[in-house]
Order: structure tokens, then sequence, then C-alpha cells
């Protein structure tokens, strides 16, 4: 994501020093979601050595039977969980491109929120619509695409070419969604974190406008932390139960 010009040199006459107050310098968050899906990866790999088979895939998968049983947290844990070293470095590779500049505007917390919640909605639509088993974090990492135009497209005002910028997701999406047309892709659960993470990111993503203040201008989150924290319990919620009527049918 490109961050905003900014001007800061006084020296210049007409010149304005611009505050850009980032809620995180470091994606801490990205790095910990990337270190542990590689070490699942490797505990994946190391359990079909020892015993034959993937214990973890087996147990976290996301798998429509098991859901029903009650094994909730199969709509989570395939998150961390991927299919083969291919898989893995694909989705860790568009993990760091897109998550750790949107963790620096997002905030630490607002961030982890929005990944989890996007991976969510994914695995609980793909449960829905579709009954094939399914692993992976593209679920959550559809969210973040849709969170960064979101971000984009409501801050527009701070960027020179919000419109290219847009487009340019846009064109990604359009044929991530093309490919996942093919039978090993679970385009449900895409389609699943594409709408969790919007929803999420169109009423707490950060929002920045411009205050003065004696040293210059400051552009700062209007959308505090407690209301992300309450659009979050309310997409949660919401995909909860659709996850409760469609057990209570069965």
């Amino acid at each position: 994501m490109t961050q905003p010009p900014v001007e800061p040199s006084p020296e210049t006459p007409g010149a304005v020093r611009i505050y850009w107050h980032l809620p995180a310098r470091r994606p801490y968050v990205t790095y910990l979601i990337l270190a542990s899906c590689i070490l699942i990866y490797l505990g994946q790999r190391l359990s079909q050595t020892l015993f034959g088979d993937d214990l973890l895939i087996a147990l976290g998968a996301k798998v429509n039977s098991a859901i029903v049983q009650g094994q909730y947290w199969r709509l989570l844990t395939p998150l961390w969980l991927h299919g083969s070293i291919l898989h893995l470095a694909f989705n860790m590779y568009a993990l760091w491109v897109i998550g750790a500049g949107l963790e620096r505007y997002y905030g630490h917390g607002r961030y982890l929120a929005l990944y989890l919640l996007s991976g969510y909605a994914g695995n609980v639509v793909s449960f829905l619509m579709s009954p094939e088993p399914s692993v992976g974090s593209s679920t959550a990492i559809f969210g973040l695409l849709a969170a960064e135009a979101v971000f984009i497209y409501q801050n527009r005002h701070l960027f020179q070419n919000a419109r290219g910028m847009l487009m340019n997701i846009g064109g990604i999406l359009l044929v991530n969604l093309i490919l996942g047309l093919s039978p090993q892709i679970d385009n449900w659960g895409h389609l699943g974190g594409l709408i969790g993470g919007l929803a999420f990111a169109w009423s707490a993503g950060p929002v920045w406008e411009t205050t003065y203040q004696m040293n210059g201008y400051h552009l700062t989150n209007r959308r505090k932390g407690s209301q992300a924290l309450w659009v979050g319990l309310g997409v949660a919620v919401v995909f909860t139960l659709l996850v409760v009527l469609r057990v209570g049918w069965l």
C-alpha cells in the first residue's frame, strides 16, 4: 500500500508539515501469522513422516460433517493449514504483500480482528455452500484485499491515484476469483472472506482526517477502537447465526 505524500520541509517557502500517525510501526501480527503457518505446516509434514497421515489436517480442516457434530473450531483452524508447499508459499506471499502494509494503518488489534473475522466468514460461507473439505488462509487474505480497497476508497482524498489503485485491486480480485473456478479451489470460501472483510472494514476500518495543531497538520483516525469492537462483534454474530440456522436444519 502506498503512503500518502508528506511534505516535511519547513525550509521550503509555503511548505506544510504533516504528521502521519500510524497505529503500528511494525507488522508484528503479520509476522506472527506467517511464522505460525510455517511452523504448523512443518508439523503437518512431520505428522505425515511419522504416522503416514496428516493428523493436523484430519483434526482441523473444514469438514462439514464434523462441524455439524459440534467441532466448530474447524471454522477457524483451516486458516493455519495448507495442502502443499506451493499452497503455503502462495498464501504467505500474498499475506506479506497485502497484510504488512495494512496492519500499519489498522493497528495490531484491529488488523487481527479483520484477519480472523474474514477467515471465519469465509469458512462459514464454505460450510453453507460447499460440501468439499478445505484448508488455507486465503479466506482471510481475500478479506484483507477487500479491506485494502475500502481503506483506499474511504481515504481517497489522501492518495494521488486512488482510482488506479482501486482498479488494480479489482483486477487482482477478478483474476483470483476466475482462477477459483477450478474444482480444487474453494471459491465459496474466497467469496465469504471477501464479504466478511468488506463488512468489517466498511464500518470499522480507519478513516483519516486532518486536524491542525500548533506544530502543523496531523492525520488521525476518527474511528475509535470501541467502534471496531462493536462492529467486529456484530459481524461475528451474523455469521455465527448462519451456522446455527444451518446446523438446526440438518
